[in-house]
């Protein structure tokens, strides 16, 4: 990718862009820092012609170093989970066929017989860094630029190769949408190897010449200290993190939980996405600390596609309207567009935001695109010209006695009981009702639930027939990275 493509990524650019602890980077000593890494990665050669380079690192500054550095030298990034097992890293780096691996210290260690076994090379930034900067290639921007992995929450991860060019439309629709600015600072804490951290967040914020601070996990303590003291002005989460600051919040003092509310109150923009922001979370965070929450809706293979707006109502339960360049069609079962609101299809998407390519695997990528549609797999449904998510259609969408029944909507209702800390709604089969709803429960400390009182509970909140058949209280539900319920895990314990 041309240096000229994040505009503020020069070396006379004093600017600061990564906070990393201590430590201050401006965006002149990112940029040489980068070409000499990417320098390094050529080893004398003139283009890495798309070679797969993997890294196994923090958000840091050498995150970004790797990252921008595979770009500019012609590579393509392959950034993973520093919290992924053994296991699932032979995977990636098999369906990738990569050859050099980047990773520092202990990270290095955990992965030197693997990468033996693999014969892949195994370096740390360190080791590549040139002396100084080199002649890079022009990248042209059709050309394949990085490769992230599937959540693999419905089947094994698949890698989605996005271009130079696809990246920069995710990331320009946002700043605009967004209204990104070079006075916005924000925290960096989600996971690298997916798009929520690393165009979201990293990529959105070097583009518009804004302050990352980059933290290697979420440091409650140490961001909220940072909240009080108004160092944010923008705050991008997944829920499972407004969950837990939520629980933080009743942990501590009342008089602290009020200046970092205050904190929070202050910024110009706090977003949710990744998973469904339930609507008692957003109205406890909206009482909380004033700020109305934007919900946005995308994947890995589209970057965002449709999002709450930046200025005007922000719905509970909603993702808005499509982005800037994004064409958005709900389709039917029989394919047949949908022009009628309240009425659910699949979400279908067009633009330059959409990506390339399965790696290798054509089959998959042909099969889910239909009339050059790229079809999501999610189920929506639009009111009054805001959309609504009702779930994945293979896991979210109960075929329960002749209705189709959102998993999303049940479970949203639940998590307004008391005693509910956490719930995942799943369709489990059954001769009477074809799939009868189930719900599991992780209950708050010292609360204890009977079926029949959850039964009489639900009867008013919602219909007959969405109230589940069954319940199964969980000390806690299975996610991954992003925080997400992983619903086949679930069905194994039925």
């Amino acid at each position: 990718m041309a240096v000229e493509s994040f505009p503020h990524l020069r070396d006379d650019n004093d600017k600061i862009a990564l906070v990393e602890g201590e430590l201050r980077y401006s965006y002149g000593d990112v940029n040489a820092r980068i070409d000499r890494f990417a320098t390094g990665l050529l080893a004398g050669s003139s283009d890495l012609q798309e070679e797969r380079i993997a890294f196994f690192i923090p958000a840091s500054l050498d995150y970004v170093t790797v990252m921008h550095g595979v770009w500019r030298a012609g590579g393509i990034a392959v950034p993973l989970n520093v919290a992924s097992a053994v296991s699932e890293l032979d995977h990636y780096l098999t369906c990738a066929s990569v050859t050099r691996m980047i990773a520092n210290g202990e990270y290095q260690e955990s992965l030197r017989d693997l990468c033996a076994s693999l014969n892949i090379e195994l370096l740390s930034v360190d080791d590549v860094l040139a002396e100084s900067a080199g002649d890079l290639p022009i990248i042209d921007e059709s050309r394949r630029a990085m490769m992230l992995f599937t959540s693999g929450t419905t089947n094994k991860p698949k890698g989605v190769v996005s271009t130079h060019k696809t990246i920069v439309a995710q990331i320009t629709t946002l700043i605009d949408a967004w209204e990104w600015t070079a006075d916005d600072v924000i925290p960096l804490f989600l996971p690298l190897h997916h798009i929520h951290g690393i165009i979201n967040i990293l990529s959105c914020g070097l583009w518009a010449g804004a302050t990352v601070h980059l933290f290697a996990k979420f440091d409650i303590p140490k961001i909220t200290k940072e909240v009080t003291a108004g160092t944010y002005n923008v705050f991008m989460a997944v829920p499972t993190i407004y969950v837990k600051l939520i629980q933080y919040f009743e942990s501590i003092d009342a008089a602290e939980v009020a200046k970092i509310c205050d904190g929070f109150k202050d910024m110009r923009l706090n977003i949710s996405g990744s998973a469904a922001c339930p609507v008692k979370l957003f109205n406890q965070w909206r009482e909380l600390t004033g700020q109305v929450l934007l919900e946005r809706y995308g994947m890995t293979e589209i970057g965002m596609g449709i999002s709450n707006p930046y200025n005007g109502e922000r719905r509970a339960g909603c993702v808005g309207h499509p982005l800037p360049g994004v064409e958005v069609q709900l389709f039917d079962e029989y394919d047949q567009a949908i022009t009628e609101e309240a009425i659910p299809g699949e979400i279908r998407i067009k633009g330059g935001n959409v990506f390339l390519e399965y790696w290798d695997n054509p089959t998959a990528t042909e099969e889910l695109y239909k009339d050059g549609w790229f079809c999501t797999g999610d189920v929506a449904v639009v009111e009054d010209g805001y959309y609504r998510i009702m779930g994945r259609s293979s896991v979210d969408i109960i075929k329960s006695g002749g209705y189709k029944l959102s998993a999303l909507e049940i479970e949203g209702v639940l998590l307004t009981h008391e005693d509910i800390a956490e719930v995942a709604v799943i369709g489990v089969e059954d001769d009477t009702w074809g799939e009868a709803v189930t719900a599991f429960i992780g209950l708050r400390d010292g609360a204890s639930m009977e079926y029949e009182d959850l039964k009489s509970w639900c009867d008013g909140k919602m219909s007959s027939y969405k109230i589940p058949k069954a319940i199964k209280i969980v000390d806690a539900l299975p996610r991954n990275a992003m925080g997400k319920v992983t619903k086949p895990a679930l069905r194994e314990l039925v």
